[in-house]
């Protein structure tokens, strides 16, 4: 027998593309059923009244390394990966990509193995993966281990392939100068979706990335070639090659308010940029340092270091991300909703997620009029507020 339907009602409803006023959404079994007037609630409904504020989809979070005080570099297994959901479901990104940053072969085989044994499951929050590296360029590494940063052979590729054939979504951060345009190509055959990230490379070699499938880019500023006069570099690859959609870790740390107004502006279609949090152990906890590869990663002031200041990872969630848009960009706030639920959720070609539309998973975030996160919903379940 299915459960009772629920009319959530709310002041403002966002479906994943624009606001509405004065009208109700419905919820059955964990789907989403559809809207109606908020004088034409069905009579056999529960109704939710949530008051002022608005009712969005669950965020959409592409890069997640760790949360709920654990790191997926640091375990690959079940129990893992669901910490991390959990930890962010919390959060508010009810869909994740878990995200393992520069390992060894045998660590990524470990993670997919994982990712696979998870998604078999059906556990909560869990879409797909992101391998962060190891075919990276180690001019650019950030927080990433050197010495396992390496280029792409055909073992990787095997592996990989089959990987992005058997998840619902593959995400890859992919360095020109660790691979080919052949390698791209079939790992884009294969279902991957490849972000170019951790570089140095030309505009002319991100091009020909491109050109051979690659359709996103990691960390939109970070970790790569900047943009100059006679240098366009990957960030003007980023801006100017319309192919392509852009991850953007939205702290005002990490980039400066400015440069992501200018971005905003600069950027063409039909690419486009999205919130990322690339979230590390701490995230939905109090935990002030922690251990990646070896090294101490501490917590301090909003930021996340290495020993030398290295920026590693943030200490960032998506509704955080979504304010800095709104409060300190000016980003139009349709906008910013979208960056934080159905720009990603497309970029990943998931149908389901980051959408308040028929047949969608019933996810859902309650954000009050100032953008604080009140409640959460995963497959209709609250599980915050």
């Amino acid at each position: 027998m299915g459960q009772q339907m629920t009319a959530f009602r709310c002041d403002r409803l966002f479906d994943g593309t624009q606001m509405h006023k004065a009208v109700v959404l419905l919820v059955q079994d964990g789907r989403v059923l559809g809207t109606c007037a908020a004088t034409d609630v069905p009579a056999a409904a529960a109704v939710a009244d949530l008051g002022g504020g608005i009712l969005a989809p669950g965020f959409v979070d592409l890069q997640v390394n760790g949360g709920g005080g654990v790191m997926f570099n640091d375990r690959q297994d079940s129990n893992t990966l669901l910490k991390i959901c959990q930890a962010h479901a919390a959060l508010g990104a009810t869909s994740v990509l878990p995200t393992l940053i520069t390992a060894s072969f045998e660590h990524v085989r470990a993670a997919i193995a994982a990712a696979h044994g998870a998604v078999a499951t059906s556990m909560p929050g869990l879409i797909g993966l992101h391998l962060e590296g190891p075919h990276l360029d180690p001019r650019r590494k950030g927080a990433h281990d050197a010495a396992l940063i390496r280029a792409m052979d055909a073992q990787d590729l095997a592996l990989l392939c089959n990987a992005a054939r058997a998840l619902p979504a593959l995400m890859l951060t992919l360095a020109p100068e660790s691979v080919s345009p052949d390698q791209v190509a079939a790992l884009v055959s294969a279902g991957a979706v490849v972000s170019l990230g951790h570089s140095g490379a030309d505009y002319d070699d991100c091009l020909a990335l491109v050109r051979a499938g690659a359709r996103c880019v990691t960390h939109l500023f970070n970790a790569m070639s900047p943009l100059s006069h006679r240098a366009p570099g990957m960030v003007g690859a980023a801006l100017d090659l319309g192919e392509l959609s852009c991850g953007l870790i939205a702290d005002g740390l990490h980039v400066h308010p400015v440069a992501m107004r200018l971005a905003l502006r600069a950027k063409r279609g039909p690419g486009q940029i999205f919130l990322v949090s690339d979230a590390m152990a701490p995230a939905g906890t109090d935990q002030r340092s922690f251990m990646l590869d070896g090294r101490e990663i501490r917590r301090k002031n909003g930021q996340l270091t290495l020993a030398d200041g290295t920026l590693a990872g943030a200490d960032l969630d998506l509704a955080t991300a979504l304010k800095v848009m709104v409060q300190d960009v000016g980003c139009d706030l349709e906008m910013a909703l979208q960056m934080a639920t159905s720009i990603p959720a497309a970029v990943i070609g998931n149908r389901s997620v980051g959408h308040l539309r028929s047949g969608a998973v019933a996810d859902m975030v309650h954000l009050s009029d100032e953008l604080e996160l009140q409640a959460v919903w995963q497959q209709g379940r609250q599980i915050r507020g």
